[in-house]
């Protein structure tokens, strides 16, 4: 029992027990992380247009191309059916770039702060549909260096083997994660090139020393003409997708003027001069000209001995 006097007393005590525990304001570190900026690289409508212009030219140069085939005997055709594949590979290629269906984004690390963490990242485009194209063409355009010269067998599949290294390598290195990396595939590219620039000036040009006048003269310019143009892919590879210090429409423009040259022009210039040397250039029979021949073949359900 409670009396009266000690209600103050009990008061207290009550207010005591529950009484708010007092809490320390001072503030907790808080962390924000960084957001790294993304930055696109793109094309332009300069670029864009750029595409449907090389598109247009492949396609024309293409349809020429098979124009003039049909204008030869078909034993004098190998040369314009491989160029003209050339120039319609392209077109495809170009077709699906400037369509968009030819292209990937490819990102890497641009900025990284003091303690290491992502600031800046560059989603930029890579046209692989540009790979695939090279990857097609460029053997078919060894091979009709190659059959002009008169290269035996073993340099044309080695030849041949080369670019094929050499372009997939290039594509290794620009959808690389790591610019070492990267590098480290274009060092392939380049080591693959120079294999095939000994093939075909080295062992080209021995070859076709065996050759009429005429074919020596034309093989020495085409092939030089070819081989340094091939050598400004490189060149152009280091600086746009490599260091990546031209932007995407640049890149665009570059590889269009050297596909143009390289492809159409060489095209023209191959088979206008093999016209021109029609009668020297050798015809293909046999299975090229007239398929299998019957002429002994075994019939199968023949119930003669």
């Amino acid at each position: 029992m409670i009396l009266p006097q000690e209600f103050p007393e009990v008061a207290t005590q009550v207010a005591t027990i529950f009484a708010p525990h007092k809490t320390s304001h001072t503030p907790l570190p808080t962390v924000v992380p960084d957001i790294p900026v993304v930055y696109h690289q793109t094309s332009s409508e300069v670029g864009h247009r750029a595409l449907w212009v090389v598109c247009v030219l492949m396609g024309l140069s293409s349809l020429a191309f098979y124009i003039m085939a049909f204008r030869v005997p078909v034993q004098k055709r190998l040369f314009h059916v491989i160029t003209a594949l050339i120039t319609t590979f392209a077109f495809l290629s170009y077709y699906a770039m400037a369509t968009g269906d030819g292209i990937t984004t490819h990102s890497y690390v641009s900025g990284r702060s003091k303690h290491g963490a992502v600031t800046e990242i560059v989603e930029r485009d890579v046209y692989w549909a540009r790979y695939v194209d090279w990857s097609l063409t460029t053997p078919l355009l060894l091979l009709d260096l190659s059959l002009l010269a008169g290269l035996n067998g073993a340099s044309i599949l080695v030849t041949v083997v080369s670019d094929v290294i050499m372009i997939l390598t290039g594509l290794f290195a620009a959808l690389s994660k790591q610019e070492s990396q990267g590098w480290g595939w274009y060092a392939f590219a380049c080591i693959a090139y120079l294999n095939i620039v000994y093939q075909v000036g080295y062992k080209g040009r021995h070859a076709v020393s065996t050759r009429d006048t005429k074919t020596r003269t034309f093989f020495g310019a085409i092939s030089l003409f070819t081989l340094l143009l091939w050598t400004a892919y490189p060149i152009v590879w280091g600086i746009a997708d490599g260091s990546r210090r031209v932007n995407v429409d640049g890149e665009i423009i570059a590889y269009a003027i050297l596909d143009i040259l390289a492809k159409a022009v060489f095209g023209f210039w191959l088979l206008v001069a093999h016209d021109n040397m029609a009668r020297t250039t050798p015809s293909i029979n046999g299975f090229w000209s007239h398929g299998i021949s019957h002429e002994g073949a075994l019939r199968v359900g023949d119930d003669g001995d």
